[in-house]
């Protein structure tokens, strides 16, 4: 009898395991974000960036267009040295243009994720704060999983093993 009985003990025991309960919770990210104050100073930096290079680049597109408007009007006039020269300054200066908004674009996505990045990690400390104070074992955004519990499991490893990577 006493076998019988811890037998059955054994035998549910492992069907306790897996009736713990599973807690999943969803958060909407944007909305988080476009709530934080950080993001307003963040958008601040990167539209003063933005407006130098603007700034910088409509100075050299005035300078451009005087240049090409009085080489235009003397061309006629000029020695052909002079008339090369002009025209050599003149595909310099178009090309310092292009360069500096290729270096604008660069230095804007680089200051932007460089202040977003912060504003990211803040974020995910808290989902992963309220995941953890709330016992969730999934925290959910659009369907990207965002927080795993202690009780979930990995498949990561089995998946890969799988696809032989």
């Amino acid at each position: 009898m006493k076998k019988l009985v811890a037998l059955v003990v054994i035998m549910l025991l492992p069907l306790g395991v897996f009736a713990q309960e599973v807690k999943i919770a969803f958060v909407n990210t944007q909305e988080i974000l476009m709530a934080m104050p950080e993001l307003t100073a963040m958008n601040k930096q990167l539209e003063d960036l933005n407006l130098e290079f603007e700034n910088e680049l409509k100075s050299m597109n005035e300078e451009y267009t005087n240049k090409y408007q009085a080489f235009v009007q003397q061309q006629d006039s000029l020695t052909e040295n002079i008339r090369l020269r002009r025209m050599q300054e003149i595909q310099d200066l178009q090309q310092r243009m292009e360069q500096l908004y290729q270096v604008a674009q660069q230095t804007v996505a680089q200051k932007q994720e460089e202040l977003f990045k912060p504003v990211q990690e803040k974020m995910m400390k808290a989902i992963n704060d309220v995941g953890t104070e709330n016992k969730y074992t999934y925290i959910v955004n659009a369907g990207t999983l965002l927080y795993t519990g202690d009780t979930s499991i990995d498949a990561t490893p089995l998946v890969k093993r799988k696809l032989g990577i």
